[in-house]
């Protein structure tokens, strides 16, 4: 644990991103890195569809 964080189980966070904006920004690798490094959970929807398309850890 990083000096600051408080001592709270741990939580996942779930991040919902549009399509394009998943392509145009979630793919650049310093994104990926923060992403991964915070575990962030990715839910990608298809706004105009209004579907789920992929969910990513």
């Amino acid at each position: 644990m990083r000096k600051g964080e408080e001592k709270e189980p741990k939580r996942q966070l779930y991040l919902a991103v549009p399509l394009d904006i998943y392509y145009s920004f979630f793919e650049l690798r310093f994104v990926q890195t923060v992403v991964k490094r915070f575990q962030i959970y990715l839910i990608i929807y298809d706004p105009i569809g209004e579907v789920i398309v992929a969910g990513k850890n």
